[in-house]
């Protein structure tokens, strides 16, 4: 019991962390979870859309040299469209549910920092846009 008693006179002279502190701690925490989630996301999705639309490069490359890939229900242009598309929903995907989440930590507790995984999720899109309608309008 002695021992306890020492150790809590010890701690008497630290500063205490009030609750409100601790909650801002956890909310910062939260956010930047969430921010990490988006990112890695975003990773994903990049690798997605530079995957297919290098294939669609290298097989356009491919063509102009006189190499015809042989004909398939899923040839090389049509994967590539696909994959493009894949990375572009699964950002679009991840970020609704990172929009979702902030402004749930939003409703629940006040003003929450703006996201710049969120403004690097719209650039991505953007760009990973442009790929999709080039290897789609683009023979």
């Amino acid at each position: 019991m002695a021992r306890q008693g020492k150790a809590m006179s010890s701690l008497e002279g630290e500063k205490t962390v009030h609750p409100s502190e601790s909650n801002e701690l956890a909310l910062a925490r939260t956010r930047l979870a969430y921010e990490r989630t988006l990112l890695a996301w975003i990773r994903t999705a990049t690798g997605l859309i530079t995957f297919g639309f290098s294939l669609y490069k290298f097989f356009q490359y491919q063509r102009q040299e006189g190499i015809e890939p042989p004909n398939r229900l899923l040839g090389p242009r049509e994967f590539a469209i696909l994959m493009i598309g894949t990375g572009l929903i699964a950002l679009l995907l991840a970020t609704i549910e990172h929009t979702v989440n902030i402004r749930m930590l939003r409703k629940q507790y006040g003003h929450v920092q703006r996201s710049l995984a969120g403004f690097m999720a719209a650039l991505i899109s953007l760009l990973g846009l442009i790929g999709l309608l080039a290897a789609i309008f683009h023979q």
